[in-house]
């Protein structure tokens, strides 16, 4: 079977540091933190500070407020994001709805729904749950709203990986578009975690970090990291087969080439020694690319500012590229975001394919003493221009869920 060849055409973001695209990328390239004290819950309840929340973002500026109500904050992200994406790549969807579907991956959907109408549940009784709890709840609202929404009638669905869900959705559009049976995806991730049960579990399994100090409370690959800081938002691109593109004029950010998707079999938050599973995943994805090691220039590293995970990436890294992996760019621009979970992946191939796009590779701030474990390229602290012409964004995920897609310059 003839592989259709599908290129990026538009981008939408909300993010912890930027309400749209243009703003998180200057953020990101600038070494901006999005990362701040906690505000949206009590601190008193929790020893972790430090999380990066959206700001000055207000859903009835996007949508009317009865309207509203009836979604989860991660589908708030979902819908103002995709409506940004399709915008970018000017799309007509109603041309052409049933060969537009929608893809977007979240890893614990609507737990501030839960959480509230649990407490309704207590306090007042079964009858006044809300009838919209469910369908507020489910991971998959957000692709099911967003498809009501735009209109877009195509394959609908939800990867659910954990932290893993915005890339393995994205790849999984990827190989609906390059079988045939879409013309395009709107695709990505969506997540709203900063709740207090999220924060309660987190911090119960020690994956939280607890740096008094929340500007440098992310610093993946430093020494004296000690855990991720809670992000939240979306990142939704346009992917669309080449052809339907130039039959339209779309501009193009870059192609998408390759996707790889491996598990653990090892544990259930813990990944496995020596990053075995990403391993297999980056090969697959250059496998599938068609690409060799040495053709990569850059990796926007999964980078939790965990130590399991950033040393494993690490060894994860070595394997794979050889001795390649001391001439690659590698970032983690979760040291700016923090940890958006389930939208990490759609956020951070959002940065990978400017990066591409602007031969601007993204810092890892807070990169202050190397790890003696982390000892690659990890682009410490200021933005370097290099043109590329291919790069992996990395996302890996509890439950031993491993994903890598690849993005080209496109040609």
């Amino acid at each position: 079977m003839t592989k259709r060849r599908v290129v990026v055409t538009g981008l939408g973001m909300v993010s912890p540091v930027g309400n749209d695209v243009e703003t998180s990328w200057q953020s990101i390239i600038n070494g901006k933190s999005g990362i701040g004290e906690l505000t949206r819950l009590n601190q008193e309840e929790f020893p972790a500070k430090a999380v990066a929340e959206l700001k000055d973002f207000n859903i009835e500026d996007h949508i009317e407020r009865k309207e509203a109500r009836k979604m989860d904050r991660f589908t708030h992200y979902a819908i103002v994001a995709s409506r940004e994406a399709v915008k970018d790549s000017a799309l007509d969807i109603a041309s052409n709805a049933d060969r537009i579907g929608v893809w977007i991956g979240s890893g614990i959907g609507g737990m501030e729904t839960f959480e509230k109408q649990f407490e309704t549940f207590q306090k007042r009784g079964y009858k006044r749950v809300s009838p919209f709890f469910v369908p507020m709840m489910i991971p998959d609202m957000a692709a099911g709203q967003v498809s009501i929404d735009l209109g877009a009638k195509g394959m609908n669905s939800c990867t659910v990986t954990a932290c893993a869900s915005g890339t393995n959705s994205i790849g999984d559009a990827f190989k609906v578009i390059q079988r045939g049976d879409a013309d395009a995806m709107v695709t990505g991730g969506a997540e709203a975690p900063i709740s207090q049960m999220a924060m309660a579990g987190f911090v119960a399994n020690t994956a939280l970090t607890l740096n008094d100090d929340v500007t440098k409370a992310s610093r993946p690959f430093d020494k004296n990291r000690d855990g991720f800081v809670m992000g939240e938002g979306a990142g939704i691109l346009i992917l669309e087969e080449l052809e339907h593109a130039l039959a339209r004029g779309a501009k193009i950010y870059a192609e998408i080439t390759g996707y790889g998707s491996t598990g653990d079999a090892y544990h259930i938050t813990a990944p496995a020694p020596g990053g075995e599973g990403g391993v297999r995943a980056m090969k697959q994805s250059l496998e599938d690319a068609g690409l060799k090691p040495e053709e990569i220039g850059y990796i926007n590293a999964h980078g939790t500012s965990t130590a399991y995970n950033d040393k494993y990436e690490t060894m994860a890294i070595k394997e794979v590229f050889g001795e390649h992996a001391y001439h690659l760019g590698i970032s983690s621009t979760k040291s700016m975001t923090g940890h958006l979970l389930g939208a990490a992946g759609g956020v951070e191939a959002i940065f990978t394919v400017l990066a591409l796009k602007n031969s601007v590779l993204p810092p890892t701030i807070n990169l202050e003493e190397a790890d003696p474990d982390c000892d690659l390229d990890y682009i410490p602290n200021t933005a370097r221009e290099q043109q590329v012409q291919a790069a992996l964004s990395n996302s890996l995920g509890f439950g031993g869920h491993n994903a890598t897609i690849v993005f080209k310059k496109y040609e």
